[in-house]
């Protein structure tokens, strides 16, 4: 045959022998290290930390065998009515004008599910056809004459979607659709609610960073909406509330920024005590039925991104939805992929009636996910780093506090069993089988065992894994955890790092030591017997979480403290000054404009350097001056027609900047080889 076609026989022939090959067994695959950090602690698990929404329009929004399977997977905090539904639903007659309402799916239903679940209530009240005087209504009813103590409260959803950016979809009475007109109602409703049940909490809705609308300014308006809202109604705001639909499997990187952004928004705009304002993430689900909406790849991205969200301190995350019904039929790893973004099968059939969903509340693999998270991280345990050298296998841990440890290993690979071992930092683990809970591809339950050791498990393919550590030591006697850290006095090169004392355990205090987390492992900054440190050696501009761990005088360490996260400034005083501003944004792009300061001697020819802190962060285009980038480096170098910056001057340029993840912004500039004050 001709030498193209056998080129494209060999191909094929290639290419079935590689599908009918066998997975790659655990003996022929190079161990992954898995490294669990005791000492670099992160959030401790709420007790509301696994939500899912219940909406008016499910028929089985109030059965004890739905109840019972949501108590089951764990669920604490179910969402009530649903969605947009919220927008549209009058409580007091159990109507929603222009949508469907199911049978048996009224306040006091849903409420005695809640019940029978074990969770708590959110109630989402409606802002969109609604007023605060209803709202203060619904709160009486529950709390006053039905007694039912429900202490969260949102206001609207989604209200970004009324129109004000473009697109619509939520449904708004209001004249003005602007954020500040949002910020207005929200303290009105919050003014009115709370003049019923003053200890209940409102939450305002925000646009999640780097999701559509966020960057978003519309003529009118003062800024962003999460900027005008903060800033307008700060004062009467408990929590916020946050949606993710990544749409993608691989998303948890950004999760990170994500609520380091929110926070920062929170902090700037919201006022005095915006410390105390909780982030909430009441709607979230994979949003991916390309890649398995219900099967297990969806339910191995659901357990990590609720792990990496309660680790990162929201609250809650609710999953969208607990029935929702079938959508677009694929194959997906062996498993029919119903599209189905419920929890629960709505056995429910396509258009024409040649695919059916199984039986009514038939769990799908998301379903076991948020069991796994259930009984991996309870509400009390401590979040702890941990980290893998394999992108096909993600770790999570949790302390817990009995002493013991449990680690949760997800293995995303198809046809890999990943043998792997696991190495401790800050804590010990007995000798012996662990006790151990899988879910693998295909699984109607999570099975519990004992195998392997405390340092070598095997990880079957698309699989969940948990493994359950008891100490080598009894937990006795040890002082206790550090107060939450402050710092105080940060500059671009040190910080003042103070925390509350420590309890002592069996022997006295002898001094306190300062861990920087680095990735899943933790460099000492310093150590005091005191109980403030300040700390050097810092790098410009960089965001540094540290925990703090006291030791007695025997060697006995205690828990590491919560998480403290600041981010260092750039010199007080440089020869140069830069200022960047963000423009004009779209939500994956925008319109950065440097100004570059010379604050010293006249310089006749220059470079500015910056690196963006993000690899999904590009650049598209500069102007003012000649760009290129390498890598995540950016070199600006002066037009040659215009080389000279004299002392006091100013050049401007300007750049169009990509992004597809929580943008960012870079802070650090240096102008010929000095770091530069950053405004």
């Amino acid at each position: 045959m001709p030498e193209s076609l056998s080129r494209v026989a060999s191909a094929v022939l290639l290419a079935l022998a590689a599908l009918s090959a066998p997975p790659a067994h655990a003996d022929d695959v190079t161990p992954v290290a898995v490294t669990v950090n005791a000492r670099a602690a992160l959030a401790t698990v709420p007790a509301t930390g696994i939500g899912a929404n219940h909406a008016i329009w499910d028929a089985n929004l109030g059965t004890d065998q739905t109840a019972d399977l949501l108590k089951d997977a764990g669920v604490k905090l179910l969402r009530y009515p649903g969605g947009s539904y919220s927008d549209i639903y009058h409580w007091a007659d159990h109507t929603a004008p222009g949508g469907y309402v199911a049978p048996g799916t009224d306040f006091d239903t849903f409420m005695r599910g809640v019940r029978r679940t074990g969770a708590q209530p959110m109630v989402t009240a409606n802002y969109g056809t609604g007023s605060a005087d209803e709202a203060a209504a619904w709160v009486r009813q529950a709390n006053v004459v039905k007694g039912y103590g429900v202490k969260l409260w949102e206001i609207g959803n989604e209200n970004y979607g009324n129109g004000h950016y473009g697109n619509g979809w939520e449904a708004d009475d209001h004249a003005d659709k602007s954020p500040a007109q949002y910020a207005r109602e929200v303290v009105a409703y919050a003014d009115a609610m709370k003049a019923v049940d003053p200890t209940i909490k409102i939450g305002a809705v925000l646009t999640t960073p780097a999701n559509w609308p966020d960057g978003l300014v519309t003529a009118g308006d003062d800024g962003t909406w999460n900027k005008v809202v903060l800033s307008n109604a700060g004062s009467k705001i408990d929590f916020v509330i946050l949606h993710w639909y990544p749409g993608a499997l691989d998303r948890t990187g950004h999760v990170e920024d994500m609520i380091h952004l929110a926070r920062r928004q929170i902090a700037t705009y919201a006022g005095p005590g915006s410390e105390r304002i909780g982030i909430a993430m009441t709607e979230f689900n994979t949003g991916s039925s390309s890649n398995g909406t219900n099967t297990q790849p969806g339910a191995l991205a659901a357990a990590d991104a609720y792990a990496t969200l309660l680790a990162g301190g929201v609250f809650t995350v609710d999953w969208w939805n607990v029935h929702n019904g079938i959508g677009a039929v694929t194959q997906v790893e062996g498993h029919t992929d119903y599209g189905d973004f419920g929890l629960l099968s709505s056995a429910g059939c396509t258009s024409d009636g040649s695919v059916c969903e199984p039986p009514l509340n038939t769990p799908f693999a998301p379903y076991y996910a948020l069991q796994m998270m259930s009984r991996f991280a309870r509400p009390g345990d401590q979040f702890v780093r941990a980290g893998t050298d394999q992108p096909k296998v993600v770790a999570h841990a949790v302390r817990r506090p009995d002493g013991d440890l449990a680690v949760l290993l997800i293995n995303t690979s198809s046809g890999t069993s990943y043998p792997v071992t696991i190495g401790y930092a800050g804590f010990s683990p007995a000798s012996g089988a662990p006790a151990l809970l899988t879910h693998t591809n295909g699984a109607t339950s999570i099975t519990s065992s004992t195998g392997g050791t405390a340092t070598s498990q095997t990880l079957p393919p698309l699989s969940l894994t948990t493994v359950v550590l008891h100490p080598a030591t009894a937990q006795t006697g040890l002082p206790g955890a550090p107060g939450q850290p402050v710092a105080a006095n940060v500059t671009d090169k040190a910080a003042t790092i103070s925390w509350p004392a420590a309890a002592p355990g069996r022997r006295a205090i002898a001094k306190y030591e300062v861990h920087r987390q680095v990735g899943a492992v933790s460099e000492q900054l310093g150590e005091t017997a005191g109980t403030s440190l300040t700390v050097g050696n810092l790098r410009p501009g960089t965001r540094y979480t540290v925990n703090v761990i006291a030791r007695d005088a025997g060697g006995g360490v205690s828990w590491a403290s919560p998480p403290l996260t600041f981010t260092t400034g750039t010199p007080a005083s440089s020869s140069c000054t830069v200022r960047l501003t963000d423009q004009n944004d779209w939500g994956n792009g925008y319109v950065g404009a440097i100004d570059i300061t010379n604050n010293g001697a006249p310089i006749n020819g220059w470079t500015l350097n910056f690196s963006w802190p993000r690899t999904w962060q590009s650049l598209s285009g500069g102007w003012g001056a000649v760009w290129t980038q390498t890598g995540s480096d950016i070199k600006i170098v002066n037009d040659p027609a215009n080389p000279s910056l004299p002392t006091g001057a100013t050049a401007t340029v300007g750049y169009v900047g990509n992004y597809t993840g929580p943008n960012v912004l870079p802070a650090v500039f240096t102008l010929n080889g000095t770091v530069c004050r950053t405004e």
